[in-house]
Order: structure tokens, then C-alpha cells, then sequence
């Protein structure tokens, strides 16, 4: 990087409007202060960026909302939100503004910094390649770059005329390359003994905890007759979704070996033998731990009918996409049966084969998206400030 943009990078305004957002922003700016150790960060911020040094404009809280009827409601005080976060960005004049993810509130954000002249980054390219592709024209008004976690989407975005960098995915960076799945058991469940261990992920969001609990349940039960003393263990975010799986299991699966384990889904992929996971970014962590999956979700009906009609991708587990085949079997709505279900994870704990090259596969997907996130988002952004430094903008 050139004295002249080095000399630049003093203000960075950083928005994240959820969890793992936070995540990314913290890496990032943990990136930078290697990099500027002077460089004053400020935003909406969560715990992990105030941790690495953000000054808070907002806490990633006050975006907490979920479902149509609870954004309608809270929409007059998001609007004040996002309004008076363009106020004190625009005053503090940072050199450049990075929006993290949640596309339906940065990009106003972003369109208001990039026609104030101040540069702007996207981080976590919106799924306009799956869905909502009539996003793209207000995409590239908003943006000078995006940093893409996957490396297809920099060519996607090149085609609709927007700048972008690969950066990587940080659970890539944060997943040891080798997992020696005997100790984690160990650390996870000490005592248990040695037959397969299944977990089950039904989801974080309490929709998706009611519609798949039962149903993961059901299949587990199912499955259990057909193995030698197996172990089940249901994933819970946090200790009010585990409380509600501890009732859902005491009422409909009593007899079955099940513990809790809250706040641990790394530990517990690197300790399962097979996994079964409602459908989200805990599919590429599984691949990414090497655990076999079998990858389920159910919506509300009107919900399912409009998601097929738009999403036009032909797979929804992450991996499946990525490597381009359908490597964990998907079963949606109806399709998402407990005995379909059970079926499918007998036939990974009885595919010594299949489960050795799965391993393979994800290993080099492992590799390919283990770059460095952090240090490669801040080189991106350097990159970016300087190319405008030499062209004098």
C-alpha cells in the first residue's frame, strides 16, 4: 500500500446490524489497527467490535427485529436509527464506510455516503444470486466494492458492472484444519460411551425451533433401534431455546439418550459423527468441521410457496452450492419427513466410503475459503483508498 492512501485511513465508520456481523467487524477491525494503529473506528456495534476498539454510535440490538408485522411496527424507529446514524457519520466524515450484511438496512445508508463522496464498502454480498436479483442497479449505486466471502460471487458481481474482492469466510479461518473428533467427544460428552454420537441443530430462530424439534425428535427416534447404544445431542443457541428443546423432549421422546448442549455448535460438530441441521450457515460449518449432514427445513406454507417461486438456485445447504452437488441430502417442506430423515442419516453412519470422500471434498473447500478474512477485508479497503488516491478522488 502507497504512503499516500496509508495517510488517508485515520476514520472508519462501521455498520453491523447482527451477531455475526459483529463477528466480521471485530476481525476487521482488529485487521486494521495492525495496520493503523491510529485509526479511530466508530458505528453500530456489538459486543466483538467495542471489544476491538469501536467507539458505538448504535448497538446491534436496536436492529433486533424478525418477521414483516414486527418490522412494519418498529419501522418508524428504525427509521430514526438509520437516520441519525447517517447524521453522525456524515459529520465525523470517516474515510471510509463499511456495511456489514443486512442489505435491507445498510444500502440506505450507503447510498446517502457514496453520494456525499465518501467511499463505501459492502461486506457479505447480498444473495442476489440466489433471490432478489432486482437488487443489483441499487447495489451499484451504493457501493464502490464488496468483499465477498465465496469465491463465485466476484465474478457474479463483475457481470452486473460492481467491484469486488474475496476475502474469505472467517469460520474457515476459525475451524482447525484437522479435528481429531475422539478428543472432542471427550471434552464434549466425557463418560459416553462409544457408539455413534448424533447431533441434531434444529435452528436459533423460535419459528424454526418449533417446526423442527418434534420433527428432529421423530427422526431420532426412528433412527435409534437401528444402532448400537447411540448418542443423540440437540444444539441450542442460547438457554431459552434449550430450555424449550428440554420440554419438547421430556413430552414427545422421553426414552431417548439426548443431552442438551448450549452455546457449544463448533464442539459438537467436531464431536458428531453425523449431523442433522435445519438449513443456514451451520451447513457450511459442518462441512468445514467434516461432519456428515442431512439438512432439513420446513416454512410456513405461503412462505415455501413463495421461496420456490423465487430462489433460483438448485440447492439451499451452503456446501451443496459451493461444490456444486448435492454432497448433503436436502429434504424441504413435505419432503422433510422423520422416517426420510432417519434414512438418511443411517445411510452416512453406514458409508465408510462416502463418508471419506465427503471429508475430502469439504477438506479442500476448507482450504479454498481459509484466507485470513480479517487481513484480507483490510487489504481490500487499503487497495480501494488507494486506487481513489491516485485517480485524485
Amino acid at each position: 500500500m502507497s504512503d499516500q492512501a496509508a495517510a488517508v485511513l485515520t476514520r472508519v465508520a462501521i455498520i453491523a446490524g447482527e451477531a455475526s456481523g459483529d463477528q466480521l467487524g471485530g476481525d476487521l477491525i482488529e485487521a486494521l489497527r495492525r495496520r493503523h494503529p491510529t485509526v479511530e473506528v466508530s458505528g453500530m456495534a456489538g459486543p466483538r467490535m467495542r471489544a476491538a476498539g469501536c467507539h458505538a454510535l448504535a448497538g446491534i440490538d436496536e436492529l433486533a427485529v424478525m418477521g414483516l408485522v414486527e418490522v412494519l411496527r418498529h419501522y418508524p424507529r428504525l427509521l430514526k436509527l438509520r437516520r441519525r446514524l447517517i447524521d453522525e457519520i456524515l459529520a465525523a466524515r470517516p474515510d471510509v464506510v463499511v456495511g456489514i450484511d443486512v442489505p435491507d438496512f445498510t444500502l440506505d445508508i450507503e447510498l446517502r455516503m457514496r453520494a456525499a463522496g465518501i467511499p463505501v464498502v459492502h461486506y457479505v454480498c447480498p444473495q442476489v444470486w440466489a433471490w432478489r436479483a432486482g437488487r443489483l442497479p441499487r447495489i451499484r449505486r451504493a457501493v464502490d466494492l464488496i468483499l465477498t466471502l465465496f469465491p463465485f460471487e466476484v465474478a457474479f458481481l463483475a457481470d452486473h458492472g460492481i467491484a469486488a474482492a474475496y476475502v474469505g469466510h472467517p469460520l474457515a479461518d476459525r475451524i482447525p484444519l484437522d479435528i481429531d473428533r475422539a478428543a472432542a467427544r471427550a471434552v464434549l460428552m466425557p463418560g459416553e460411551g462409544a457408539g455413534p454420537l448424533i447431533a441434531l441443530m434444529p435452528g436459533s430462530r423460535r419459528q424454526e425451533l418449533a417446526r423442527h424439534v418434534d420433527l428432529f425428535l421423530a427422526a431420532a427416534a426412528l433412527l435409534a433401534p437401528t444402532l448400537s447404544a447411540p448418542r443423540f445431542a440437540l444444539g441450542a443457541v442460547n438457554e431459552a431455546a434449550a430450555t424449550y428443546i428440554r420440554q419438547r423432549v421430556a413430552a414427545v421422546a422421553p426414552q431417548l439418550p439426548v443431552t442438551v448442549v448450549t452455546g457449544r455448535s463448533s464442539a459438537l460438530l467436531a464431536a458428531a459423527d453425523v449431523a442433522l441441521l435445519a438449513s443456514g450457515t451451520i451447513t457450511l460449518e459442518a462441512a468445514l468441521s467434516g461432519t456428515p449432514a442431512v439438512v432439513a427445513y420446513r416454512l410456513a406454507p405461503l412462505s415455501y410457496w413463495l421461496m420456490r417461486r423465487a430462489v433460483k438456485v438448485p440447492h439451499v445447504a451452503l456446501p451443496n452450492l459451493l461444490l456444486g452437488q448435492r454432497l448433503m441430502p436436502e429434504f424441504l417442506q413435505d419432503d422433510a419427513t422423520p422416517s426420510a430423515l432417519a434414512g438418511a442419516l443411517g445411510a452416512w453412519l453406514a458409508d465408510v466410503a462416502g463418508v471419506a470422500r465427503y471429508r475430502r471434498l469439504c477438506a479442500a473447500l476448507h482450504r479454498e475459503l481459509r484466507v485470513g478474512s480479517g487481513d484480507a477485508g483490510a487489504a481490500a479497503i487499503e487497495a480501494l483508498l488507494e486506487r481513489r488516491a491516485v485517480s485524485g478522488r
